[in-house]
């Protein structure tokens, strides 16, 4: 098989709140050369920290994150939507050589990534 052929793997990483995605996707990253793109509904908006239990700074110990605060709250954010922005931070993420890990427990949205 020629170089080119092999795709970077695309990891999913999903459960329900409070299963301890969070902690384990910054492990996984660590250990594999991953950034995190997330696959939340809410944590894509700003100013939305405390009931979206988005992830803090610290937490991310240099870990890149994506799709995380990068939309105000008045601004439309669809499954569309969503579906563009992963797909773009995944072929950016795999431009760099890193390997592209959908953290959140937003399933419909996964599918969307997965399933065009």
């Amino acid at each position: 098989m020629k170089k080119e052929e092999v795709k970077t793997p695309l990891i999913i990483l999903t459960g329900p709140t409070a299963a301890g995605k969070t902690a384990l996707s910054v492990q996984l990253a660590k250990k594999t050369g991953g950034e995190i793109i997330s696959a939340d509904s809410m944590q894509v908006y700003r100013h939305m920290d405390i009931g979206s239990a988005k992830i803090r700074p610290d937490e991310m110990q240099g870990v890149p994150h994506h799709l995380i605060d990068v939309l105000e709250p008045w601004e439309e954010f669809n499954v569309t939507v969503f579906q563009k922005m992963a797909k773009k931070a995944i072929g950016e993420i795999r431009s760099r050589g890193h390997i592209p890990i959908l953290a959140g427990g937003t399933g419909f949205y996964i599918q969307a990534v997965l399933y065009d």
